[in-house]
């Protein structure tokens, strides 16, 4: 099949059977061809120990098969039943605190405990080998949103035996944790437990190897199913949804490796074009942990965004306009959870496909209608799974992403609590959105030939590979700009002696001598006019020159922002928090520089222009998430009508255009 995927989570287990055919009838009516079965039926599918019902789900299965809907099939391995939690306690997931959790809602499972795995694997085989090659089965999706963390006696046994692994003795340990400090040096592997709560600050060391190796540990639980189902089911791809992009237990690119596509759960948090900024976000991200081959938009929310613990109603065809925009950016998918909202339960409220009033709602409409426009671009997506020549999207500008980078962050101890990853990721990506710019995430010590500007904000962790990597992509004529902070720390949490960010000092011909943490609204002048918030240093130059300097303070006349001709190309280093617009002119400044063109000149400020290759062709997706209109200039057929377009038209407010490339 290589018509775009279009459809969701479809749950027949919680309806009666009068009504599934009733739901086939409107999926036809509104162009799906997938569903998404089975994510949370493992009581219905075993509803005691061994004795499997799998009757219900034969003829939910066959009647979308009748009726030309393919399936995603999935394992329910994140809800397990009373029964198992009741016959294996140990199994149930315990809290830093040592609570142990009871059953009673979604991800009950303790991923360390040989009960669950067991469970697990058993309940995956009978699937795997009752479905693994009906001809509705489009793909394998396994397990469900992974991110358990567990601890307790089971875990703490696994981790000793990660640990033993990774450092081969208890002085390796001790050395990289630095437990000399508060008196914490092991004297045997049983003395080693995972990092639970205690009286005060937690080992960061500790604390950034457990996060680790509860990744590891969620990558073994993936990688169990894997090898069942491609054993049994040869021919169908397999993946899972990466939960996007506001938690991570475990490391995407790991993940990612191990799937056959990626695919990404992602629920905007706002409305109108920063509603739009945060899609764009996810997108990227889903595109580049696969590489830069087509991706799954696995779930996200028709007509709802969550804000503060409400629900907000989305505009009128922001549902729409955010499934393009995935497409625009890779996704070879669009679905949604779920199908048909539940008329009782703790997410009886969650956006569907068919709202609790029915097909006759102004939901269902555009769901229709999102039918019909992605049913016009079936010249776009290439087999699922299939591996494609080069990237989908092809852009020149990259941010770079790392769980360790995640992770460290939120240590204790560090000097403010203005460090996190995310937010400092995501800003620098809603800049270059908003100047109308792609970027693709990358790890630093992968291969960085492909672009000209390599960004890093808040990286304040680093490997040799790492620092290494970065420099060699500067001395060989790229550009970079790397962020306060970033860089202090090796890959075992020790801070690099001589001078903070020194990691990369070398690179950005620096020396940060002194850390200035600013307070809670207040902000430090700088010559150019604006101000800088919550960061400044003390600068010393060592190569590089000063661009912008400290205008009062501590720090008055000191480098506040530095350019280092390193090489055949430069690496910029920032030393405090810009606002919206001196960072959107700092890169616009490094992308000229860098002698990177956007695709559309007129492109930004909500003004959204992508080219994405398709098996066809390459298609152009310009969308106006504005409340005003706007001019751009494309050339193309239109994807849907046929029309053609060559020059400067007018884009109306949230209107769109989907051209084939001329």
């Amino acid at each position: 099949m290589t018509a775009i995927l279009f459809g969701g989570d479809y749950n027949p287990e919680q309806w009666p059977e009068d009504v599934w055919h009733e739901d086939v009838r409107l999926m036809r009516d509104a162009g799906v061809n997938t569903a998404t079965v089975g994510v949370f039926s493992w009581s219905s599918i075993e509803p005691t120990e061994g004795r499997f019902t799998f009757d219900w789900l034969d003829r939910a299965i066959t009647l979308l098969h009748e009726n030309g809907i393919g399936i995603i099939l999935a394992t329910p391995t994140a809800s397990p039943p009373p029964w198992f939690s009741i016959a294996h306690p140990e199994a149930l997931p315990t809290t830093a605190e040592g609570v142990r959790l009871i059953h009673g809602s979604r991800d009950t499972y303790n991923p360390a405990a040989p009960a669950y795995r067991a469970a697990a694997a058993r309940i995956t085989e009978e699937l795997a080998a009752r479905y693994g090659a009906h001809p509705a089965l489009r793909g394998w999706h396994l397990h469900n949103e992974y991110g358990t963390v567990s601890f307790g006696a089971e875990v703490d046994a696994r981790f000793r035996d990660w640990l033993e692994r990774k450092y081969g003795s208890l002085g390796a340990l001790n050395r990289a944790w630095h437990t000399t400090f508060w008196s914490q040096g092991y004297a045997s592997w049983e003395q080693v437990v995972a990092p639970q709560a205690t009286q005060y600050l937690r080992n960061p060391g500790q604390l950034l190897d457990f996060k680790r190796f509860s990744a590891a540990l969620l990558l073994e639980c993936y990688q169990d199913q894997i090898d069942i189902v491609r054993r049994l089911s040869p021919d169908a791809p397999v993946t899972t949804n990466f939960m996007l992009p506001s938690w991570l237990h475990y490391d995407p690119w790991a993940f990612a490796s191990a799937s056959d596509l990626v695919a990404v759960d992602h629920y905007v948090d706002a409305r109108g074009v920063e509603g739009a900024a945060h899609a764009a976000f996810g997108a990227d991200l889903a595109r580049s942990f696969g590489g830069g081959r087509p991706w799954l938009l696995m779930e996200q929310a028709m007509n709802l965004t969550m804000r503060g613990g409400r629900l907000l109603a989305k505009e009128p065809g922001a549902g729409m306009r955010t499934s393009l925009q995935h497409v625009a950016r890779g996704a070879d998918g669009i679905l949604f959870f779920q199908w048909r909202t539940a008329p009782a339960g703790a997410e009886a409220f969650h956006s569907t496909m068919v709202p609790h009033v029915g097909p006759d709602s102004r939901v269902f409409r555009e769901v229709r209608e999102l039918g019909q426009l992605l049913g016009a671009l079936d010249g776009v997506a290439s087999p699922l799974g299939s591996s494609t020549p080069a990237p989908v999207v092809t852009t020149r500008v990259a941010i770079a992403w790392s769980a360790d980078a995640w992770w460290a962050a939120d240590s204790p101890g560090l000097p403010a609590p203005d460090l996190d990853f995310l937010p400092a990721v995501r800003r620098v990506h809603r800049a270059l959105w908003m100047l109308g710019r792609t970027a693709d995430f990358v790890r630093l010590d992968d291969d960085l030939d492909r672009y000209d500007l390599v960004l890093v904000p808040s990286h304040c962790i680093a490997s040799d590979a790492e620092a290494a990597a970065l420099d060699g992509f500067v001395r060989g004529g790229g550009h970079a700009i790397v962020w306060y902070f970033s860089g202090t720390f090796d890959d075992e949490l020790h801070v690099e002696l001589g001078g903070y960010t020194g990691r990369f000092a070398e690179t950005l011909g620096i020396r940060v001598e002194e850390l200035h943490p600013l307070e809670d609204g207040e902000s430090v002048a700088l010559d150019t006019g604006t101000n800088g918030a919550r960061w400044a240093e003390t600068v010393r130059l060592r190569g590089a020159e000063a661009t912008v300097r400290y205008a009062d303070g501590p720090t008055c006349g000191e480098p506040a922002i530095t350019v280092h001709r390193h090489g055949d190309g430069t690496a910029r280093y920032v030393s405090t928090c810009l606002p919206d617009d001196a960072l959107a002119a700092l890169l616009e400044a490094s992308l000229a520089e860098a002698g990177i063109e956007p695709d559309a000149p007129e492109a930004g400020d909500g003004l959204e222009v992508v080219r994405r290759s398709g098996a066809d062709g390459t298609y152009v997706v310009a969308i106006n998430h504005g409340a005003t209109a706007r001019t751009v200039t494309l050339h193309g057929v239109d994807a849907f009508d046929g029309s053609r377009v060559a020059g400067p038209i007018e884009l109306a407010a949230r209107a769109f255009r989907v051209l084939r490339a001329q």
